[in-house]
Protein backbone atom coordinates (compact mmCIF):
# COMPACT_ATOMS: atom_id res chain seq x y z
CA UNK A 1 0.00 0.00 0.00
CA UNK A 2 1.23 3.11 -1.13
CA UNK A 3 1.59 6.14 1.66
CA UNK A 4 0.48 9.24 1.46
CA UNK A 5 3.44 11.88 1.73
CA UNK A 6 3.01 13.54 5.22
CA UNK A 7 2.38 17.38 3.88
CA UNK A 8 -1.11 15.76 2.82
CA UNK A 9 -2.15 13.13 5.81
CA UNK A 10 -5.37 14.38 7.13
CA UNK A 11 -5.12 15.48 10.60
CA UNK A 12 -7.67 14.92 13.39
CA UNK A 13 -8.40 18.61 13.48
CA UNK A 14 -9.35 18.84 9.84
CA UNK A 15 -11.11 15.27 9.83
CA UNK A 16 -13.05 16.44 12.35
CA UNK A 17 -14.27 19.84 10.96
CA UNK A 18 -15.40 17.62 7.99
CA UNK A 19 -17.84 15.68 9.93
CA UNK A 20 -18.89 18.67 12.12
CA UNK A 21 -19.81 20.23 9.07
CA UNK A 22 -21.56 17.41 7.68
CA UNK A 23 -23.48 17.18 10.91
CA UNK A 24 -24.50 20.91 10.53
CA UNK A 25 -26.00 20.37 6.57
CA UNK A 26 -27.70 17.28 7.45
CA UNK A 27 -29.60 19.22 10.91
CA UNK A 28 -30.12 22.20 8.47
CA UNK A 29 -31.27 19.79 5.44
CA UNK A 30 -29.02 21.07 3.18
CA UNK A 31 -29.00 18.13 1.10
CA UNK A 32 -27.48 19.70 -1.77
CA UNK A 33 -24.58 20.58 -0.29
CA UNK A 34 -23.88 17.63 1.56
CA UNK A 35 -24.25 16.12 -1.52
CA UNK A 36 -20.86 18.04 -2.51
CA UNK A 37 -19.10 16.45 0.77
CA UNK A 38 -18.79 13.09 -1.37
CA UNK A 39 -16.53 12.17 -3.97
CA UNK A 40 -17.68 11.35 -7.48
CA UNK A 41 -17.07 8.07 -6.25
CA UNK A 42 -18.55 8.01 -2.97
CA UNK A 43 -20.65 5.80 -0.89
CA UNK A 44 -23.42 6.37 1.88
CA UNK A 45 -23.24 2.78 3.85
CA UNK A 46 -25.54 1.83 6.59
CA UNK A 47 -24.96 -2.29 6.93
CA UNK A 48 -27.48 -4.35 8.45
CA UNK A 49 -24.25 -6.58 10.54
CA UNK A 50 -22.09 -4.61 11.69
CA UNK A 51 -20.14 -6.94 13.48
CA UNK A 52 -16.99 -9.11 11.85
CA UNK A 53 -15.43 -5.81 10.65
CA UNK A 54 -15.61 -4.96 7.07
CA UNK A 55 -18.15 -6.61 5.28
CA UNK A 56 -18.28 -6.05 1.04
CA UNK A 57 -21.37 -3.53 1.15
CA UNK A 58 -22.05 -5.21 -2.47
CA UNK A 59 -22.57 -9.04 -1.42
CA UNK A 60 -23.90 -7.67 2.26
CA UNK A 61 -27.49 -7.26 3.15
CA UNK A 62 -27.72 -3.35 3.81
CA UNK A 63 -30.42 -0.81 5.06
CA UNK A 64 -28.49 1.74 2.77
CA UNK A 65 -26.33 1.41 0.22
CA UNK A 66 -25.71 4.30 -1.70
CA UNK A 67 -23.55 5.58 -4.92
CA UNK A 68 -23.71 9.37 -6.28
CA UNK A 69 -26.45 8.62 -8.08
CA UNK A 70 -28.62 6.96 -5.27
CA UNK A 71 -27.75 9.92 -2.64
CA UNK A 72 -28.96 12.44 -5.34
CA UNK A 73 -32.20 10.68 -5.79
CA UNK A 74 -32.21 10.61 -2.11
CA UNK A 75 -31.95 13.89 -1.90
CA UNK A 76 -34.42 14.76 -4.58
CA UNK A 77 -37.21 12.88 -2.81
CA UNK A 78 -36.54 14.52 0.62
CA UNK A 79 -36.34 18.09 -1.19
CA UNK A 80 -38.57 18.04 -3.66
CA UNK A 81 -41.26 15.46 -3.65
CA UNK A 82 -43.76 15.06 -0.86
CA UNK A 83 -43.60 11.90 0.52
CA UNK A 84 -45.82 11.00 3.29
CA UNK A 85 -42.97 9.05 5.55
CA UNK A 86 -41.21 12.89 5.28
CA UNK A 87 -44.07 14.88 5.60
CA UNK A 88 -43.39 17.14 8.43
CA UNK A 89 -40.04 16.63 7.34
CA UNK A 90 -37.75 14.92 10.13
CA UNK A 91 -35.76 17.71 12.60
CA UNK A 92 -32.60 16.12 13.71
CA UNK A 93 -29.46 16.85 15.74
CA UNK A 94 -26.19 15.18 14.85
CA UNK A 95 -23.32 14.81 17.69
CA UNK A 96 -20.47 13.65 16.73
CA UNK A 97 -17.79 12.60 19.01
CA UNK A 98 -14.65 10.76 19.48
CA UNK A 99 -13.25 11.58 16.27
CA UNK A 100 -9.77 9.56 15.17
CA UNK A 101 -7.49 8.76 12.74
CA UNK A 102 -6.72 5.21 11.87
CA UNK A 103 -3.46 5.10 10.22
CA UNK A 104 -2.90 1.39 10.46
CA UNK A 105 -6.35 0.77 8.70
CA UNK A 106 -6.94 -0.57 5.01
CA UNK A 107 -8.02 2.41 3.38
CA UNK A 108 -7.11 3.05 -0.38
CA UNK A 109 -4.10 4.74 -1.38
CA UNK A 110 -4.87 8.80 -0.61
CA UNK A 111 -7.70 7.86 1.19
CA UNK A 112 -7.66 8.17 4.79
CA UNK A 113 -9.60 6.11 7.38
CA UNK A 114 -11.78 8.02 10.40
CA UNK A 115 -13.63 6.57 12.97
CA UNK A 116 -16.28 8.46 15.37
CA UNK A 117 -19.36 8.00 17.45
CA UNK A 118 -22.35 9.68 16.38
CA UNK A 119 -25.56 10.24 18.56
CA UNK A 120 -28.28 11.26 15.79
CA UNK A 121 -31.55 12.74 17.50
CA UNK A 122 -34.65 12.71 15.56
CA UNK A 123 -38.01 14.55 15.70
CA UNK A 124 -41.15 14.63 13.17
CA UNK A 125 -43.98 16.68 14.73
CA UNK A 126 -47.43 15.09 13.64
CA UNK A 127 -51.05 14.96 14.56
CA UNK A 128 -52.88 13.80 17.16
CA UNK A 129 -52.79 10.10 16.98
CA UNK A 130 -50.31 9.43 13.97
CA UNK A 131 -48.32 6.43 15.08
CA UNK A 132 -44.47 7.30 15.26
CA UNK A 133 -44.70 11.23 15.67
CA UNK A 134 -44.59 13.97 18.43
CA UNK A 135 -41.54 11.41 20.26
CA UNK A 136 -37.97 12.35 19.64
CA UNK A 137 -36.22 9.28 18.99
CA UNK A 138 -32.00 9.00 19.47
CA UNK A 139 -29.87 6.18 16.93
CA UNK A 140 -26.74 5.77 18.83
CA UNK A 141 -24.02 4.36 16.02
CA UNK A 142 -20.27 3.99 15.37
CA UNK A 143 -19.13 5.49 12.09
CA UNK A 144 -15.76 4.57 9.45
CA UNK A 145 -15.35 7.21 7.10
CA UNK A 146 -12.67 7.11 4.06
CA UNK A 147 -11.55 11.08 3.53
CA UNK A 148 -9.67 11.81 0.22
CA UNK A 149 -7.81 14.87 -0.43
CA UNK A 150 -9.28 16.22 -3.42
CA UNK A 151 -8.58 19.76 -5.84
CA UNK A 152 -12.13 21.46 -3.95
CA UNK A 153 -10.68 19.94 -0.57
CA UNK A 154 -10.67 17.13 1.96
CA UNK A 155 -14.21 15.03 0.27
CA UNK A 156 -15.76 11.62 2.08
CA UNK A 157 -15.18 8.37 -0.12
CA UNK A 158 -17.31 6.05 2.50
CA UNK A 159 -19.83 6.99 4.91
CA UNK A 160 -20.45 3.57 6.64
CA UNK A 161 -22.90 4.25 9.43
CA UNK A 162 -23.19 1.39 12.20
CA UNK A 163 -26.41 1.63 13.89
CA UNK A 164 -26.39 0.18 17.49
CA UNK A 165 -29.83 -1.19 16.39
CA UNK A 166 -28.97 -2.28 12.67
CA UNK A 167 -30.19 -5.46 13.37
CA UNK A 168 -33.46 -4.53 14.88
CA UNK A 169 -36.96 -2.99 13.45
CA UNK A 170 -36.28 0.34 12.46
CA UNK A 171 -39.31 2.88 11.83
CA UNK A 172 -39.45 4.79 9.39
CA UNK A 173 -36.10 5.09 8.33
CA UNK A 174 -36.48 8.10 6.36
CA UNK A 175 -33.95 11.01 6.93
CA UNK A 176 -30.76 11.15 6.52
CA UNK A 177 -28.47 9.83 9.20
Amino acid sequence: MASVPTAERVGVEEAAALLYREARLLDERRYDEWLDLFTEDGIYWLPIHTEGGDADPRSAISIIYDDAARRGERVFRALETPVLDQSPPSRTVHLVANVEIDRDGDAAPGDTRVHCVQSISEMRAGGPGQAGLNEPRTFAARCEYRLRREAGGLRIALKKVALLESDQPIYNLTFIV
